[in-house]
């Protein structure tokens, strides 16, 4: 069940829909969508390869943690980055301020979702037995980090239903 009018973030891992679901709930519920990469971007005047390329991956983490903090969240769908709530404090945070989806989506789907694109710096530089791997490490702190989880194999639309009831 989400809090009314308090903030949705979604998390889950790469590839599992985060984006697609999270601008379709926004828009069911009449409030803004914020991609937290995106924002990130925005802030550091650099794409998010870019930034693991000059600065590392474990600048990038911490700069995340600043961004989930500072975001004007009000009432928003806020679309997580894929390790944002990796850490305690960020999924507390998150947790204080609305409510913590997981979009359990199985790791075939993601890693065909994600396996060509230059964006996900990540996932550029890995195997897909290295992804399996940070897969499956992931997945329970996602768990642990959220309210409740839904289905993610199904289509964009009916998870966003979900989500609402």
């Amino acid at each position: 069940m989400i809090k009314k009018n308090k903030p949705v973030f979604l998390c889950g891992f790469m590839g599992c829909g985060k984006t697609t679901i999270g601008q379709l709930l926004a828009k069911r519920l009449g409030t803004s969508f914020i991609d937290l990469d995106d924002y990130i971007e925005e802030q550091e005047g650099m794409t998010i390869p870019e930034i693991f390329a000059q600065k590392g991956e474990p600048y990038f983490r911490e700069r995340e943690s600043r961004a989930l903090a500072e975001l004007p969240v009000s009432a928003a769908v806020v679309a997580t980055g894929g390790g944002t709530l990796l850490r305690r404090e960020n999924g507390d945070l998150a947790k204080s301020l609305g409510t913590v989806v997981f979009i359990d989506t199985p790791f075939e789907l993601c890693y065909e979702r994600v396996k060509d694109d230059p964006h996900r710096p990540i996932a550029a530089s890995s195997t897909k037995e290295q992804l399996r791997e940070r897969f499956e490490q992931r997945r329970p702190l996602y768990t642990e980090n959220s309210e409740f989880a839904v289905n993610g194999s199904a289509a964009p639309m009916q998870i966003a239903n979900e989500i609402l009831e």
